[in-house]
């Protein structure tokens, strides 16, 4: 560019150079005749200014070449960036569309697992009441024939007796072989249920999942649990009634931690876990030890129960309130702390039904740890899905679902499972926790709560 301002500077002079010849001034006396030539200075200044233009658009185009080399190969590389960019996306978009398929797919089958779980509880509900029933008229046949047979001893049993007691004794083989079948079944179901909720947690990780149900709840629902049978840990109590408690079976001579069938009043058979100590027995309503059950479950869970009666379990509002309405109970706390400090604190109680959501009156009787619940006050039961009106939504912050009063404490046994060393202060209140009113913290590793009838060691 320079190259060719000189050039534009220099012409002119040459050129005015040439006029100024040819052209000669009015003053001179004698003109001299014209050149036919131009002079050799003008034309070696004319040349060299040439030269020097031709290697100004030289280097110029040189350069541009340059630049537009770069721009090719920067545009090369954007283009295959964008090329490669584009395949990620099918790809992703293409696993996207599996995901949401395989949910789908996922949820009508823990549907149909839901669905079929509660049909098996319906048939094996029935299937126990009628071994109960062939168990009382087998033990009345049983009598009748002990009977008949003192009365007249030198009379041999009579055929049609000997074909009742095989008809009957075919009939409870039947029985036991169909449960083992709906107990294996229930096992598959179980199985298959925990492969579903893995996959579902994988999904959820993925953030698709959040994307499929954001239509149904802007809330994420905490995993839904199906309450566990445990027949195969049944104990049989060989009686012709089922008894109503654990103090029940206690007095008739079973003195085995375990599990037990019972029926309180007005209430349908249903399996609870005995915790034998020394002279008295126990059923146990809520054990936390290892943080292997999610205990974030919905308001309909906490009312009916959930979890393994042999490891972590709540074993529900009804069936509680089912025990406690047949007369006056106690509930006892037991914590163990992480450095294996055992705690315990017992209260009289008053447990109201699903209309007063489950309110809890208690009154301290004894115990070794200072107590952090609210002595002479209503507390509600609320879960993150179901608000006590009038009180704060306690389990948002807390986790889990339990009792509250007018404002939020920082007791709630049935919280986050955290290990050993929570960091911040926010992490312990989750958790479970027991803050007494001289403001300690006991961080708790083991939870148990038990009750049993305040007359039981009067009965026993």
């Amino acid at each position: 560019m320079y190259t060719i301002k000189l050039f534009l500077f220099i012409a002119p002079l040459v050129i005015s150079s040439r006029i100024d010849q040819d052209y000669p001034s009015f003053d001179s006396v004698s003109p001299e005749p014209k050149s036919r030539f131009a002079m050799l200075d003008d034309v070696k200044i004319l040349a060299n200014g040439l030269l020097q233009l031709g290697h100004g658009l030289k280097d110029f185009v040189h350069k541009t070449k340059g630049q537009i080399n770069d721009i090719f190969q920067k545009l090369n590389i954007f283009d295959q960036s964008f090329y490669d960019l584009s395949l990620q996306t099918n790809e992703i978009k293409e696993e996207e569309k599996e995901l949401r398929r395989t949910t789908s797919r996922l949820q009508v089958k823990n549907e149909e697992v839901k669905n079929m779980s509660l049909e098996l509880n319906s048939k094996l509900e029935s299937l126990l009441e009628e071994k109960i029933l062939l168990q009382q008229k087998v033990r009345y046949l049983e009598d009748q024939l002990t009977n008949l047979i003192k009365n007249q001893p030198e009379i041999q049993e009579h055929p049609e007796i000997t074909s009742l007691k095989t008809f009957v004794e075919q009939q409870d083989n039947s029985i036991k072989d169909l449960l083992q079948i709906v107990e294996e079944q229930y096992r598959q179901l179980n199985q298959q249920h925990s492969q579903i909720k893995e996959i579902e947690n994988q999904l959820r990780r993925t953030g698709v999942q959040e994307s499929t149900e954001n239509s149904l709840s802007s809330k994420p629902r905490a995993p839904r649990t199906t309450p566990s049978l445990h027949l195969n840990e049944t104990k049989n109590v060989e009686h012709d009634d089922i008894p109503a408690d654990c103090t029940i079976i206690y007095n008739r001579g079973e003195h085995t931690s375990g599990i037990y069938s019972i029926r309180p009043s007005n209430s349908q058979v249903f399996n609870v876990y005995c915790d034998v100590t020394s002279g008295s027995s126990w059923t146990l309503i809520q054990h936390r030890i290892d943080g292997s059950q999610n205990f974030n479950e919905t308001w309909e869970n906490y009312k009916y129960g959930f979890g393994r009666l042999d490891g972590e379990f709540w074993l529900g509002l009804e069936k509680i309130y089912a025990l406690v309405k047949q007369s006056k109970y106690i509930l006892r706390i037991e914590l163990e702390d992480w450095k294996d400090n055992k705690h315990y604190i017992e209260y009289s109680f008053h447990l109201g039904d699903h209309e007063t959501n489950y309110t809890l009156h208690l009154v301290e009787i004894a115990g070794n740890v200072p107590n952090a619940l609210p002595e002479h006050k209503d507390l509600m039961f609320s879960t993150w899905d179901h608000k006590a009106k009038g009180h704060f939504n306690c389990p948002e912050s807390n986790s889990g679902g339990w009792w509250c009063h007018d404002v939020c404490g920082e007791n709630n046994l049935n919280g986050k499972y955290n290990k050993p060393k929570a960091k911040t202060k926010p992490e312990r209140r989750r958790g479970i926790c027991w803050k007494s009113q001289n403001g300690r913290l006991y961080s708790i590793k083991s939870t148990k709560m038990l009750i049993r009838p305040t007359d039981s060691e009067n009965s026993e």
